[in-house]
């Protein structure tokens, strides 16, 4: 199924108060299984001028705005570039997965310098990231026992263990699960309600698969061909990228002389 995000989607974005390097559409759109009633979430970078970075007064490294356009629940959230870059070279996949995502409302020459780099920054100790995710979303399912987790459960497993096998990054639960048999009943079930109720059939699906799915992210993690620590060259080059990209931007701070100085 494809994913359709609203037109107006890249003029939500842009309305955030500082440049946008890039934003991208995450959440259930990203992974396959949007709802009709599913929110929207964009995810974005953007870069704050020299004088909101290098003064007593510094701008906001996360900027944040929810609504609601067109009957549609929309939540923004922007890091500004040096805040992500560290982000990204911490092994969060969560990141990873915002820059790499193919829902693209906004990007720029930094956003594709970005990507490029990404490969160099991929560890195996990015498995951590999808392990502690999994428990998070698998002790919500069983606290609520709503479709949603259940399938978040799934989605971050299986990303994990593709990219641990692979080096590459998919998100979208129809292509990681296409050889479960009960996920693509699942996930037409979480597109007609985003908090629907768990399929009753399937919890004994889930009782059995998600244990074996973590073992198999572990073996795979401790298998993988990824290294343990990113390129240094990739880290020497996003450094470069920050700093280039921060300095481009044009100051509007008012500079004045002292009293009796000219």
């Amino acid at each position: 199924m494809t994913t359709v995000v609203p037109e107006w989607a890249a003029n939500a974005a842009t309305a955030l108060p500082y440049p946008l390097l890039f934003a991208t559409v995450s959440g259930a759109h990203l992974y396959g299984f949007a709802s009709v009633d599913s929110d929207l979430d964009l995810r974005a970078s953007h870069v704050l001028p020299p004088h909101e970075v290098v003064g007593l007064r510094t701008g906001p490294d996360t900027v944040e705005h929810s609504g609601v356009r067109d009957g549609v629940e929309l939540d923004i959230v922007s890091h500004d570039l040096l805040k992500f870059a560290k982000l990204l070279n911490s092994r969060n996949g969560y990141v990873l997965e915002q820059l790499m995502s193919p829902l693209v409302v906004v990007t720029t020459d930094v956003h594709a310098a970005l990507k490029s780099l990404a490969p160099g920054l991929i560890t195996s100790h990015h498995a951590h990231h999808y392990l502690g995710f999994a428990a998070t979303q698998d002790r919500l399912y069983h606290r609520i026992g709503q479709l949603k987790p259940a399938l978040y459960t799934l989605r971050v497993l299986l990303t994990g263990i593709h990219l641990m096998r692979t080096g590459e990054l998919e998100c979208d639960l129809g292509v990681l699960g296409e050889k479960i048999a009960y996920v693509p009943e699942l996930i037409a079930a979480k597109r007609e309600a985003e908090h629907g109720p768990l399929p009753a059939r399937a919890a004994a699906h889930l009782a059995a698969d998600v244990p074996a799915l973590r073992a198999d992210l572990e073996q795979a993690r401790d298998d993988s061909r990824l290294p343990a620590y990113a390129d240094p060259a990739a880290v020497a080059q996003l450094h470069d990228l920050v700093v280039r990209t921060r300095l481009a931007q044009p100051s509007t701070a008012t500079l004045s002389s002292p009293s009796g100085v000219s």
